[in-house]
């Protein structure tokens, strides 16, 4: 399976980049979030999803890692294929997205070209506790997500179930996003 793609950049359009490395040019599918990344810089990294069917093999590009994570859960939805995830991280942020199923929001899933009431329900259904972005709104770093992350791994480590050690830390990064990984594990094992 290949993780990243590391190259210069042959040809660009919005939905498609050709990444030239060791001489081969790679086609590699890509959202306009991706694409909005990749503007006017000669040679990127991108975080790789391949697909393999029995007639095709398609390469899908991410600039960020997280968008791939979203990608991935989207495709997994029954009747979200990966032309309709990539349509939706054209239409909204990967933390966009994440938000939106968190918080329950059918309607801003539907306002995506192509998805349609079940297909919005179906993906908040089965993508809410899968997400694990609560704490992202579209305006959140990518740092606090990390934090988020790390901190709910050590308090599911330590042997804390997940839905109060989500809860915890939501209400923490509510109140302060600044926390460190270290702080906001602290902060929870109190309210814990």
């Amino acid at each position: 399976m290949y993780e990243f793609i590391k190259g210069i950049v042959a040809e660009l359009t919005p939905t498609y980049v050709v990444i030239e490395t060791g001489n081969i040019g790679y086609a590699i599918n890509i959202s306009l979030q991706t694409y909005g990344h990749i503007g006017q810089q000669k040679q990127v990294e991108l975080w790789l999803h391949h697909i393999v069917r029995e007639d095709t093999e398609q390469l899908y590009g991410f600039f960020e890692k997280e968008e791939r994570s979203v990608f991935r859960l989207l495709i997994g939805v029954s009747g979200v294929g990966p032309n309709t995830a990539r349509m939706i991280l054209s239409s909204l942020s990967s933390a966009e997205v994440s938000a939106a199923i968190q918080q329950d929001n059918v309607r801003k899933l539907q306002s995506i070209k192509g998805i349609g009431l079940k297909t919005a329900q179906r993906m908040v259904i089965d993508l809410k506790d899968k997400i694990g972005r609560a704490t992202l709104s579209a305006t959140d770093s990518i740092g606090s997500f990390g934090q988020h992350e790390e901190a709910l791994s050590a308090l599911i480590m330590l042997g804390f179930s997940k839905a109060p050690a989500e809860k915890a830390l939501q209400t923490l990064l509510r109140e302060n996003a600044a926390y460190s990984t270290e702080e906001l594990i602290k902060a929870a094992l109190k309210q814990l």
